[in-house]
This record gives C-alpha cells, sequence and structure tokens, in this order.
C-alpha cells in the first residue's frame, strides 16, 4: 500500500516518529525495536537509524506500506 507523509512545512521527521504517526506501528519504542532489526528501508536502503531525520522525497518502506515524504504548506 503507498500513501503519502506531508511534512507541513517542517524540514524533516524522525523515522521512528514517522512510522507511529502514519499508524504502521502501535508505539514509539515498537518503531525502534522494529528499524534497529533492520525492517525499515529509506530510498532503497535498509535504515537503522531511529531518529533519521525524514525529509520531503524520502521514500520509505516497512512490510508492503510504502511512504512517500512530501511538504506542501496549506
Amino acid at each position: 500500500m503507498k500513501q503519502q507523509f506531508n511534512l507541513d512545512g517542517h524540514p524533516y521527521i524522525a523515522l521512528c516518529d514517522l512510522l507511529k504517526l502514519t499508524g504502521l506501528v502501535e508505539s514509539g519504542g515498537r518503531a525502534k525495536q522494529l528499524i534497529s532489526e533492520g525492517l525499515v528501508q529509506r530510498n532503497g536502503q535498509v535504515e537503522t537509524r531511529k531518529t533519521a531525520k525524514i525529509i520531503a522525497g524520502d521514500c520509505i518502506l516497512f512490510g508492503e506500506q510504502q511512504i512517500i515524504i512530501i511538504n506542501e504548506t496549506v
């Protein structure tokens, strides 16, 4: 499944926060665990930094879920 996440004018979001805010995990702790296990990819490469700064244009892959990061202000 593909979805978009809007940074709403912010420069970045921490990877663990992104997984929690998109509803892919139930808690920040679970997000950090899955990231450290190498189950999350950023732009086609495994990302193990829990608080990696995710910016507009990044593509996050977690299982069958794909998140495209955009930055549009309303």
